[in-house]
C-alpha cells in the first residue's frame, strides 16, 4: 500500500468524522405539499393584521407623537395618559426621524388608530394600545438563530478584520473575538500564519431579515504557535457568561490591559520625565496615556465603586474607581463623565469619553493606577487572573466543551483550498472601523 493511498484513506476518514448527517424528513412533511394550503391569518407583533387597516410609515422631520395620533383620531386624554404615565416605557419626546412605525386602525367608518407600534430597532419594538384604557409595553420580535462557522489565516500584511470581512461576516464578530482574547493576544501585532476558527450565531427575523451577530460560542486562535481555546460558559456565582479555555481556566484578568478598545499608547508611566516647556526639570508622570479621537468611550478596567466623578485643576473631568482594598484606578481629561459617585460599575462599562479638559496637549485619557495607596505602573504589574471555574463544575464543563472542540477542529481553513463549511441550525428565541 503506497503512502499516497494511505494519505487519501486518512483524509476520507477525517472528512467522514466531520460530516453532519441531516435528519430524515418526517413522512407527514413529505406529503404536506399535496394538501391545499389554507389561508392563514397574518399575525405580527402579537396582532391579527387582517382585523385592522394597516398603515406602515416612518417618522418624518417635524413629526410628533401627539400630532400623529390626533391626525389618526385618538382622543387627547389617551395621548396624555401615555405621555405622563408610561414615560419610562415610551418617552413620546424621543421618537426619532427615520424610525419605522405601524398604525393599526379600526375597519369601521371612523378608522381611528387602535394601536401604534414603534420599532426601536430590528428586534425591539414598543406597543401603544389605545383600546379601552391606554397603555404601553415593550416586546421583542421572534428571531431565528442560525449557527455559523468560519475560519481563517492571517496573510502577510493582513489583519483579523480584513480576513473576517472577506467572508461577509458582521464586524461585531471581529470586536467580540478581540474581547474574548483581550488578555492573551495583542491584535495589533498578529503574525502572518496566525489561525482562527469561530462558532457563533447569526440572528434573523422572519427567517430572512438579518438582525446582527450573537455572542461567540467557541473559538480557537493560534498565535505564534500557541493554541488558545475559548468556550462561553455561564458563571453561576457571578450570573454572567465567561470564557474559559480547554483547561477550565478563565481567560479574563481582573483588569483590562487598557481603558479604551482602540487607540495607542502615547506616554508611559515615568518618574524621571523631563519636559522642555518646564526647563527640562524632572516632572514625574504617574499615569499611562492612551491617545484616541475625542468622544472615544473610556472603559472601567475592572469592577468597582465610583469614589469620585468631578472636575479639578489640571486633571480636568475625571472618574476614580475603588476596586477593592488593594487597587484603585483614575481616568483623566474626559470630555464628559457617564457615571456618578457611588455607582457600581462592571469591567468594560463606559464611564466617560475621551476629551481635552484640564492640562493636555491633545485628546487622550491619562490612566492612573493605585496599589495599596501608591501610584504604580500598570504595565509592569503582575495582575491577578480571574477565578477559574469552580472545581465541582469542571466535569460538567468538560462534557459540554468536548463536542464544541471537535466541531472547531473540523472547520476547514481557507489555506487548504477548500471553503469553510457553514452549519445552519434553527432555534426559536424571544429573543468598518479601522483594521487592527
Amino acid at each position: 500500500m503506497t503512502r499516497t493511498f494511505l494519505g487519501i484513506l486518512v483524509l476520507a476518514l477525517w472528512l467522514t468524522s466531520c460530516k453532519r448527517v441531516e435528519p430524515d424528513m418526517p413522512a407527514d412533511q413529505e406529503t404536506a405539499g399535496d394538501e391545499i394550503a389554507q389561508a392563514e391569518p397574518r399575525i405580527e407583533y402579537g396582532f391579527n393584521l387582517d382585523e385592522f387597516e394597516v398603515v406602515n410609515d416612518t417618522v418624518r422631520r417635524g413629526d410628533s407623537f401627539g400630532e400623529l395620533m390626533i391626525k389618526n383620531k385618538v382622543e387627547y386624554p389617551k395621548i396624555a395618559t401615555i405621555a405622563e404615565r408610561f414615560r419610562d416605557t415610551f418617552d413620546v419626546r424621543r421618537i426619532r426621524v427615520g424610525k419605522p412605525y405601524i398604525i393599526l386602525k379600526s375597519k369601521d367608518t371612523a378608522q381611528a388608530a387602535q394601536v401604534f407600534i414603534y420599532q426601536n430597532d430590528p428586534i425591539n419594538y414598543t406597543v401603544v394600545d389605545f383600546r379601552d384604557s391606554a397603555k404601553a409595553y415593550r416586546k421583542k420580535r421572534d428571531i431565528v438563530l442560525r449557527e455559523r462557522e468560519i475560519g481563517g489565516v492571517i496573510p502577510e500584511g493582513g489583519s483579523l478584520s480584513q480576513v473576517i470581512d472577506e467572508q461577509g461576516v458582521d464586524y461585531q464578530v471581529t470586536l467580540d473575538l478581540s474581547q474574548v482574547y483581550a488578555w492573551t493576544v495583542d491584535f495589533s501585532k498578529l503574525d502572518a500564519g496566525d489561525k482562527f476558527r469561530i462558532i457563533f450565531d447569526e440572528k434573523y427575523i422572519a427567517d430572512s431579515l438579518y438582525a446582527g451577530a450573537g455572542p461567540i460560542k467557541a473559538a480557537y486562535f493560534e498565535h505564534r504557535g500557541q493554541e488558545l481555546y475559548a468556550f462561553a460558559y455561564h458563571n453561576d456565582s457571578l450570573n454572567i457568561r465567561e470564557y474559559y479555555d480547554d483547561q477550565a481556566e478563565n481567560l479574563r484578568r481582573t483588569f483590562l490591559s487598557m481603558p479604551i478598545r482602540f487607540g495607542r499608547l502615547s506616554s508611559r508611566y515615568n518618574l524621571k520625565r523631563r519636559i522642555r516647556y518646564y526647563g527640562y526639570k524632572v516632572r514625574p508622570h504617574k499615569g499611562t496615556d492612551y491617545a484616541a479621537p475625542i468622544g472615544t468611550p473610556i472603559l472601567a478596567t475592572a469592577d468597582g465603586v465610583v469614589t469620585e466623578s468631578t472636575r479639578r485643576g489640571g486633571n480636568g473631568k475625571y472618574v476614580k474607581i475603588r476596586h477593592n482594598g488593594t487597587y484603585s484606578t483614575q481616568y483623566l481629561h474626559m470630555k464628559a463623565q457617564n457615571v456618578k459617585k457611588g455607582d457600581f460599575v462592571r469591567q468594560g462599562d463606559v464611564i466617560g469619553w475621551i476629551g481635552m479638559t484640564g492640562n493636555t496637549g491633545g485628546p487622550h485619557v491619562c490612566y492612573r493606577f493605585w496599589k495599596n495607596g501608591r501610584q504604580v505602573d500598570p504595565l509592569k504589574e503582575d495582575l491577578p487572573k480571574a477565578e477559574p471555574l469552580a472545581e465541582h463544575k469542571q466535569p460538567e464543563y468538560f462534557d459540554y466543551i468536548r463536542p464544541l472542540k471537535e466541531q472547531l477542529e473540523c472547520i476547514v481553513l481557507p489555506e487548504t483550498g477548500e471553503q469553510t463549511e457553514e452549519l445552519i441550525t434553527y432555534n426559536s428565541s424571544e429573543n468598518a472601523p479601522d483594521s487592527y
